[in-house]
């Protein structure tokens, strides 16, 4: 697939004014004259500047080449990097060819193992994300990170604001578990929530991601492919958007979680939506979006490619309960310490999957009560 014809290339002042011998601008590789070799990269780069599905419409500036420029600045990380820039996707006709266009992009990208790192743009190009997942003919979870659920149905909602509703309402569907994080509740109907809870789909506060960061890691880790809205960071650390919040997710909460959806070893895309230039006066939302491409990327070359549960690299725990089941299966990593459960169909025991969790799920069982993570994995399995 030709995917050249889609895309713009990039203006070489991007990078070779960043092109210390030791930052990431001498190690990627940008779509200046030639369009680079997307098939033998680990990481491709597509810019973004599609706004028609949002009710405050497109701003002056290109949000993905402000964060590029400080992004190559930045120094690069441990081990080997195979990273192409793509450029600045072309906007089709109509925002609906916008979306397809993304569909083909990335599905074509996941067919060769090349993770798609989305920047940029509206949120609801997250549909156009989730669309490319359908060519996998398999079930697929995946994870938003946003002040807000957009599941409005309101005649004459914007795109922005209902994208998530027509994901998760997408037929046919091929959707196993979604989860929605860092959330602020005071923003969000309480039907939404009761929604989600009705589809047995998690969720997780910005309060408990406050408390501990680590609950959102097991969320993360399930997820094949990760939405992050802008507007989940509190306006001070990231003034890129509008109307302004002054709760949210702080800076250094945002890389570890962008950390912890680069390092999951299942995720094969990953969406940064809705910076808004032009409320970024100092740069400085775009260099913390910067930051956390480059946290998500060091996390991508720290994986550890953790799937064989039967292999010395686990330690296995049997806990017996007094009710149904009389037991759980709870596996660990030597290495890395992250722990998984496993949920057999109480329907049919040939269905089983294997679902990562936390030490706190593994304490619950220990003192006989089924993980919350449990019994919704067993909805879903249904």
């Amino acid at each position: 697939m030709n995917l050249a014809i889609f895309f713009d290339p990039l203006h070489e002042e991007l990078i070779s004014s960043s092109a210390s011998p030791t930052t990431l601008a001498a190690y990627a590789t940008p779509f200046l004259d030639t369009f680079p070799d997307w098939r033998s990269a680990d990481l491709a780069l597509i810019g973004l500047n599609e706004w028609r599905g949002s009710a405050a419409g497109a701003p002056a500036a290109h949000g993905a080449d402000l964060v590029r420029r400080h992004f190559y600045q930045l120094q690069k990380g441990t081990g080997p990097i195979r990273l192409v820039d793509l450029g600045n996707l072309r906007p089709g006709l109509a925002l609906e060819d916008t979306y397809q266009r993304l569909r083909e992009i990335i599905a074509a990208l996941l067919e060769h193992n090349t993770v798609p790192i989305l920047l940029g743009g509206s949120h609801d190009l997250d549909y156009g994300q989730f669309l490319a997942y359908e060519t996998l003919d398999r079930a697929v979870s995946f994870a938003t990170i946003d002040a807000r659920v957009d599941m409005a149905e309101q005649v004459g909602s914007c795109p922005e604001e209902s994208h998530l509703r027509r994901m998760l309402m997408h037929e046919p569907s091929f959707l196993f578990n979604f989860a929605q994080l860092a959330h602020q509740q005071y923003l969000v109907a309480p039907d939404v929530l009761a929604a989600l809870e009705k589809l047995h789909f998690e969720t997780l506060r910005l309060g408990q991601i406050r408390d501990d960061t680590r609950q959102a890691e097991p969320l993360l880790r399930q997820a094949d492919f990760v939405s992050f809205d802008v507007a989940a960071l509190r306006w001070n650390d990231a003034p890129a958007y509008y109307p302004a919040n002054p709760f949210g997710l702080t800076n250094e909460e945002a890389a570890k979680l962008a950390w912890y959806a680069g390092h999951n070893d299942q995720l094969s895309s990953f969406g940064l939506y809705g910076y808004r230039p032009d409320h970024d006066h100092h740069g400085l939302a775009a260099m913390t979006l910067a930051t956390m491409l480059w946290y998500f990327v060091e996390g991508y070359y720290h994986r550890r490619h953790e799937d064989d549960f039967q292999s010395r690299r686990f330690l296995r725990y049997a806990v017996g309960l007094p009710g149904t089941p009389a037991k759980l299966v709870f596996y660990k990593s030597k290495r890395t310490e992250k722990w998984w459960l496993e949920v057999e169909s109480l329907a049919d025991s040939h269905i089983k999957r294997i679902v990562p969790c936390s030490y706190q799920d593994y304490l619950r069982a220990a003192q006989g009560d089924l993980p919350n993570r449990w019994i919704l994995t067993q909805a879903l399995l249904g």
